[in-house]
């Protein structure tokens, strides 16, 4: 298989991109090379190699694989993150419409990572470094709910927060079923609304 296709705006010729958009592209390149070839083709220099890079701005920004994989994985998050964010924001609504949007933002942004979410976390959990990173950002998506099924919810904010931390770990196991194809993307988001609106009253 062929290496995955660069944009134009990240062709070798094209390199006068701040640090920060040269990271971003490195991880939308590693991000590829999982989705076409795989987690186990992800090394830093092949990274280098498809962003038209040398191998040592590679390591500048990531030191090693597994630093590498430990961004991508907080990279990936913060895309679904940002997407269920923006979609909060937008007017308001009743418990149900809430538990809804939550459910259909969370399983439709799994289920457009195709799978490399699941591949960086198995990457990560062979190095050993997933726990603390995983950890961290499962304590943001507890927050997230807890913040937004406040208003909606009688129960004091400690049980809400541990019943949050149930509810962010039945979404993932739903996920993983709707990714591995026992059901769909409609039926994975109807079933999550229905646990969310039924876990907070």
């Amino acid at each position: 298989m062929g290496k995955p296709a660069l944009d134009s705006a990240y062709r070798p010729e094209n390199r006068r991109l701040s640090r920060e958009d040269r990271r971003r592209q490195m991880l939308d390149v590693a991000r590829d090379i999982i989705r076409e070839e795989g987690a186990d083709r992800l090394t830093l220099a092949y990274v280098a190699e498809c962003s038209g890079v040398s191998k040592p701005i590679a390591y500048d920004h990531f030191g090693t694989r597994t630093g590498l994989l430990d961004a991508l994985y907080r990279h990936l998050d913060a895309q679904q993150s940002t997407a269920l964010r923006a979609a909060l924001a937008e007017g308001e609504r009743n418990l149900t419409q809430t538990a809804k949007l939550l459910a259909e933002t969370y399983m439709h942004c799994s289920a457009d990572s195709s799978g490399e979410w699941h591949a960086v976390s198995a990457a990560l959990a062979g190095s050993g470094a997933l726990g603390q990173v995983h950890q961290e950002l499962l304590d943001d998506y507890t927050a997230l709910f807890a913040s937004t099924l406040a208003s909606y919810s009688p129960i004091p904010n400690d049980e809400l927060h541990r019943r949050c931390v149930g509810l962010i770990g039945a979404g993932e196991a739903i996920a993983m079923t709707m990714l591995s194809g026992h059901c769909d993307e409609s039926e994975a988001a109807k079933s999550f609304a229905a646990l969310i609106e039924g876990g907070v009253i």
